[in-house]
């Protein structure tokens, strides 16, 4: 017991402390190197094109589909809301949070049958799925969603709808919702796949 208390004390003594701030400057009289400059720094580019992601702050409006993505972006249909008349609308900060003001556009479809294309984001690990988002543009990884809540619309299915990659359509009763407890700007009930 002794020698294991003698050999833990000589451990200890052994260990590095962490130095105080401004010791080695005290110890060898030098200013610590300066920080480098812009000029000497290697310049850092941005991984999208100039102009991209810059209109709107981070987690808002209707994501950016890369052009190296190897899922193509939505086929234009005519049977089905354009996303751009789902993004366009304005928000109003409350103390409770971030709400959507929707245009007369938008207030006209609720609780109307309407047709959304999207990407499927799926809520469970199942093949079919009865409850899951779509979105304008495509996930780019599993964790992330791929622009704001004006770029997403949550789908409830009345007849579960096969996970894709591809986009899907499906019609169902729309709604706006106005402050919903989960974020979401849009919601889709009763909805069934068309082809």
């Amino acid at each position: 017991m002794v020698v294991l208390a003698w050999a833990g004390a000589a451990l200890a003594q052994q260990q590095p402390t962490k130095p105080e701030p401004g010791a080695f400057e005290r110890a060898t009289g030098k200013t610590p190197a300066a920080a480098p400059t812009a000029t000497t720094a290697p310049a850092l580019s941005s991984p999208l094109p100039a102009g991209a992601g810059t209109a709107m702050p981070s987690g808002s409006g209707a994501g950016y589909h890369s052009p190296n993505s190897p899922i193509a972006p939505l086929p234009q249909r005519n049977d089905v809301v354009p996303w751009s008349v789902l993004t366009d609308l304005t928000k109003k900060t409350t103390k409770d949070g971030i709400l959507p003001v929707f245009n007369d556009a938008q207030k006209g479809m609720d609780k109307t049958t309407q047709r959304i294309q999207g990407f499927m984001v799926p809520l469970d690990a199942k093949g079919t799925q009865t409850h899951f988002l779509l979105t304008s543009v495509p996930l780019t990884c599993s964790f992330c969603l791929p622009g704001g809540p004006e770029s997403m619309v949550e789908v409830k299915a009345k007849t579960p709808v096969r996970y894709s990659l591809e986009p899907v359509v499906v019609e169902g009763k729309f709604s706006v919702l106005t402050n919903d407890q989960y974020g979401l700007y849009y919601r889709v009930v009763e909805a069934v796949p068309v082809k």
